[in-house]
């Protein structure tokens, strides 16, 4: 994954600037999501207990585990990217990485 991920995408710039952007607005909406969502799970929970993890307050805290991994998955790659373009701005002309 990680070859295909250099050879696709952080070998052209256009390519790099495009998942750039995807990993940041899937980075920006999972993490709002994940607020509102979580709060809400936890509310639910401390009010009605035991009753709210067995009728989905489980299913549901799994699933905002999952999209905070999502998220943080989408902040990686957006790292990478980052990096990647800015090493290619300041580097001086002729060094390669």
């Amino acid at each position: 994954m990680k070859r295909w991920f250099h050879r696709v995408v952080l070998s052209r710039r256009w390519a790099t600037f495009a998942v750039l952007g995807l990993s940041f607005l899937l980075f920006g909406s999972s993490s709002l999501n994940l607020l509102f969502v979580a709060k809400a799970n936890m509310e639910l929970i401390a009010e009605h207990g035991w009753q709210a993890l067995v009728e989905g307050g489980a299913q549901q805290l799994l699933e905002v585990l999952a999209t905070a991994y999502v998220s943080m998955a989408a902040y990686v790659v957006f790292k990478a990217c980052e990096a990647k373009l800015v090493r290619s701005i300041i580097d001086p002309p002729g060094v390669h990485h």
